[in-house]
């Protein structure tokens, strides 16, 4: 059996661009509304979900942790459209990333402050959410529609991939 240990960096926009974009009212320049009270943080992500017929669909996630070292056993997409994840409290969570599941060197993992949200670009291979906090919500932009939206595929048995995230 072959080990991979993987030790989150830091989620930042250039590191993940590959992948898709970072949600983060840091890198954006707000515009000023309602009389000087709100700010705005305009084209955070591309939502891609047109394709076959697609509708943007607005949802909320809850999660739990997965046990420690977390066991990474499958990768997924969604070739139809992109998927958004937006934390709704200010808890770190992970995010994992491949560009080809099947090969192991093309994994990178990344710690998200709770005030971070990602948006997978259309077929990004993703694992499913990976928190530290037990009902952790999650606002979620992804699409609705006809069509086969999501890709599974399940590492070989041989392999143990562990998720860890970065104490320092």
């Amino acid at each position: 059996m072959t080990e991979f240990r993987l030790t989150a960096q830091p989620l930042t926009a250039e590191a993940f661009r590959p992948f898709g974009d970072v949600l983060d009212t840091g890198l954006v320049k707000p515009r000023t509304i309602n009389q000087g009270f709100a700010n705005r943080f305009n084209d955070l992500c591309k939502v891609d979900v047109a394709a076959g017929e697609g509708a943007v669909n607005v949802s909320i996630f809850t999660a739990d942790p997965r046990p420690t070292p977390i066991a990474i056993k499958m990768m997924e997409r969604h070739p139809l459209g992109s998927q958004a994840f937006i934390p709704m409290q200010d808890r770190p969570w992970l995010v994992l990333v491949c560009t080809d599941p099947l090969e192991i060197n093309s994994y990178r993992l990344f710690a998200a402050t709770g005030r971070q949200g990602v948006n997978y670009s259309r077929s990004a291979w993703h694992h499913p959410l990976l928190v530290a906090d037990p009902h952790s919500h999650f606002l979620v932009i992804d699409r609705n529609g006809p069509g086969d939206n999501l890709d599974e595929v399940w590492l070989p048995e041989k392999w143990t991939v562990h998720a860890f995230a970065n104490r320092t």
